[in-house]
């Protein structure tokens, strides 16, 4: 039986045994509670307080009472007919010596029986309230073995395993990835390893313990660590680095030590840890969650420095905030390499399209090298979202195929927001929004830095009244003081032209705004882009290190970004104003079309 059986097995028993104890405890709970209540309301019915016993005594309405050596309660039976155990009552005396004294003229007056027994308990109700006393402690031990079962200390849930006997491969390889060449060169070493390991030992190297893959989301991480395992035809244990963090301390150490034992008896294989940030975040002399934080990365530790270099076990980690990483844990002898994953470049962007794309029927107009420049910056996560989101527009519209125009229109849904051709919108919106999204394709086409405008629209998308897309030529790696200024000129662009055609500000430019500012505070505080401040970066890891730049360093920044927004906001106006008659036939076009393409807009120009 393979070990991904064996897995399934496992949890369905695991299931079967937590959904036994929840019912058990649920029942109990019930009966408990049941006669508990009984019981409580069976004994206040039966209570008398002392002070009415004693009133009763001397108004002879008691016929006999039952006293028990060693007890404070006494039981009482009233004058009447039927039953004498319908007529007993109970009572609590403070003393019985006291009591006696006190009633004992008017007991052998009315000739009261009094009946002294020697302290004893009945068997069946010693065993019921035996049983009722310890069910509490049944269902507290019944609690903690579900909440046990629940943290995996009950079974074998330490990392999920890709392959087993039958089967190391994890079903990926690197021609599953695209877009990163440069990458796969160097874990090509890492597979050779797991491989052929003596031929490296017998060399006397050492091959990296730990290898750190860190980059943004969506970019391949995880994927290329399968494809790593399914080369070397592995074992891939997989886990992410919050199943580590647990609910009691300890625990979490005790997830690293059982993962590495699991490790070592399936070597050679892969431990692959997602998101390490989780448990790999610098120590702190805190205490509560932050200290069992550190018990589980101080384990990691001795753990990755525990095994010998001859054990072919590699650990594979991912991150997208390497900055937050314990330094111990990024030395060599752990994670001995630090390999960047980035946003693919052109020609990766083009793999990548064409590799998601196998299984779908394309057009013969579909032109891959066309979509990936115009989605620059985009991850191989975000345009498998493209190419997913093109067949379902495909599908909805009925096409036979997916065309050029459903990839466009997907990398719209996905940029700007769900098209809303329903959205009631008055004309005086409509005219705003026009004159808006005019301002900042025309103050677009007048500034050098800025790339070709590729579409502009009122049809409202997601939160946005409208929109004004942009053709991305080129990827970049570097950008110039110019191009940030220029940058804000363009976003300024849409609120100067509300002022300038309708004499009007609105709430629409706000976005555009935030943006700006975002990029003046970069400018000054992080590229050191200023002449007033100097070269610095005021990105500091505590507040109080901005004290050594001087008291008034906060009023200097507020104002220096203040005069960026400014001067970007009287560039677009003058613009604009120079070339006020192009502005009102695109606005007007807009009013009319809703929609204009790249060529429409150029011919604007000419």
């Amino acid at each position: 039986m393979s070990s991904k059986n064996n897995n399934n097995n496992d949890k369905k028993q695991d299931k079967f045994l937590v959904t036994c104890l929840v019912i058990v405890a649920i029942v109990a709970l019930i009966i408990a509670s049941y006669f508990g209540y009984k019981m409580y309301n069976e004994k206040k019915e039966r209570e008398v307080a002392y002070t009415e016993l004693i009133t009763d005594i001397n108004e002879n309405k008691i016929e006999k009472i039952k006293m028990t050596a060693g007890s404070s309660s006494i039981t009482v039976t009233y004058k009447g007919s039927g039953e004498e155990e319908e007529r007993q009552k109970t009572v609590l005396v403070p003393s019985l010596q006291a009591f006696m004294e006190l009633v004992q003229d008017k007991v052998d007056k009315e000739g009261i029986k009094i009946e002294l027994k020697q302290e004893g308990i009945n068997p069946i109700l010693k065993t019921s309230d035996t049983i009722f006393s310890m069910l509490p402690t049944i269902l507290l031990v019944v609690l903690m073995v579900m909440i046990f079962k629940m943290q995996g200390l009950g079974g074998d849930s330490n990392g999920k395993v890709y392959g087993g006997e039958e089967n190391k491969k994890t079903g990926v390889k690197f021609e599953d990835v695209a877009g990163l060449d440069e990458e796969k060169g160097e874990l090509i070493e890492i597979v050779d390893f797991l491989k052929n390991p003596k031929a490296y030992l017998d060399m006397g190297a050492k091959i990296p313990k730990g290898i750190l893959l860190y980059g943004k989301p969506g970019t391949g991480k995880t994927l290329i660590a399968k494809a790593i395992a399914g080369e070397a035809g592995v074992p891939f244990i997989s886990m992410s680095g919050s199943e580590f963090i647990e609910m009691f301390a300890g625990l979490g150490a005790s997830r690293v030590r059982k993962l590495f034992d699991k490790a070592k008896k399936m070597a050679p294989c892969i431990i692959f840890i997602d998101e390490i940030d989780a448990i790999g975040s610098r120590r702190t002399s805190s205490s509560g969650a932050e200290s069992e934080n550190n018990q589980t990365l101080n384990q990691l530790l001795v753990e990755m420095d525990g095994f010998a270099s001859n054990e072919t076990i590699i650990v594979l980690a991912a991150t997208n905030r390497p900055e937050m990483l314990d330094k111990a844990l990024l030395r060599p002898g752990r994670f001995d390499r630090q390999i960047t994953i980035p946003a693919p470049d052109l020609n990766g962007r083009e793999e990548i399209l064409k590799l998601h794309s196998k299984n779908k029927k394309l057009a013969d107009d579909v032109d891959f090298r066309e979509f990936a420049g115009d989605t620059a910056g985009f991850t191989g996560a975000e345009l498998a979202n493209v190419l997913n989101e093109a067949a379902i527009i495909a599908a909805r519209e009925k096409h036979e195929v997916i065309t050029k125009a459903d990839i466009e229109n997907a990398v719209k849904k996905i940029t700007v927001g769900l098209e809303k051709h329903n959205r009631v919108v008055s004309e005086k919106d409509k005219k705003l929004t026009a004159y808006h999204e005019a301002g900042h394709a025309v103050v677009s086409k007048f500034l050098q830095t800025q790339t070709d405008v590729k579409e502009v629209s009122i049809i409202p998308r997601g939160l946005a009244g409208g929109y004004t897309m942009y053709k991305t030529n080129e990827d970049k790696f570097y950008i110039s003081r110019t191009e940030l200024l220029e940058k804000m000129v363009a976003l300024m662009g849409g609120r100067a032209a509300e002022k300038i055609s309708l004499n009007e500000i609105s709430t629409g430019a706000s976005n555009d705004i935030e943006v700006a500012t975002g990029i003046a505070r970069d400018m000054l505080t992080i590229y050191g882009m200023s002449d007033t401040l100097g070269q610095i970066s005021l990105k500091v890891d505590e507040p109080y290190e901005l004290q050594m730049y001087g008291e008034n360093i906060f009023n200097e920044v507020g104002n220096q970004v203040k005069l960026l927004i400014d001067n970007a906001y009287i560039t677009a106006q003058k613009i604009l104003i120079e070339h006020r008659d192009i502005l009102d036939q695109v606005a007007l076009a807009l009013l009319e079309k809703e929609t204009i393409s790249e060529e429409e807009f150029q011919e604007f120009f000419k």
